[in-house]
């Protein structure tokens, strides 16, 4: 047994000084030997591409669309004996100063008053549709900015929409957003809730094009009226 335990050890000793012997002197030997400088271990090159992505998020061009929108919104205001009893907003649908707006806010036998930009104009009511709450308005001002009209057959439930209205006091803008929760092709249902006095704004979407025309119901939900109605109603 004991020659056993020695032969193992004796083996373990020597396979250890053949280890330290080859690391430490054969090695370095055999690596300076010509036959083997020809055979060099060099690190692979390693490339790298740059990768720019450009992302345009989505509450940028929000941001940018409101700024735009905006500039196509009018305020509505109608009068009674001086005294203001409704307000709202419009849309500018040609340049020369056609405005498109609801019916509602535009009642019979009252002194209206239309401003852009917090300036009020002279204007003509051109027509209007009580049946389909539409009215159509011609004010003394050229130049003004317009905006395009979505597809209403790529309207989609869940799709994010906006409405840019003047504000109560009459002096400045406000914003809603939201999603389309129903739509046919008489009515666009949102999951919003304002005042009424937004009643009127255009309904948009992300790529700044016309959705539809608000209205807000007695639980000051927001509906809108279809741009399919309004173009037809215009003759667009």
């Amino acid at each position: 047994m004991a020659k056993n335990i020695l032969k193992i050890l004796s083996v373990f000793i020597i396979g250890m000084v053949g280890g330290i012997f080859t690391i430490q002197y054969l090695l370095p030997y055999l690596i300076e030997r010509s036959f083997l400088k020809e055979y060099e271990f060099k690190q692979s090159p390693f490339y790298t591409i740059e990768k720019k992505e450009i992302i345009v998020e989505e509450n940028t061009a929000l941001k940018e669309g409101i700024e735009k929108v905006k500039a196509a919104v009018v305020g509505v205001n109608s009068k009674n004996q001086n005294k203001t009893i409704l307000r709202g907003s419009g849309l500018i649908v040609t340049s020369d100063g056609c405005l498109v707006t609801l019916a509602d806010i535009l009642p019979k036998g009252l002194v209206f008053s239309f401003s852009i930009e917090n300036k009020n104009f002279k204007y003509q009511i051109l027509k209007r549709n009580e049946i389909n709450n539409l009215a159509l308005v011609k004010v003394e001002k050229t130049g003004l900015s317009t905006l395009d009209w979505a597809d209403q057959d790529q309207i989609k439930l869940g799709e994010r929409v906006f409405l840019v209205a003047v504000s109560e006091d009459g002096l400045k803008k406000t914003v809603n957003e939201g999603i389309i929760k129903n739509f046919n092709n008489n009515l666009i249902e949102t999951n919003m809730l304002d005042k009424q006095y937004i009643q009127g704004s255009p309904l948009f979407n992300i790529k700044r094009e016309v959705v539809g025309l608000t209205f807000v119901d007695s639980e000051n939900k927001v509906f809108a009226i279809p741009n399919s109605k309004i173009r037809k109603f215009l003759g667009f």
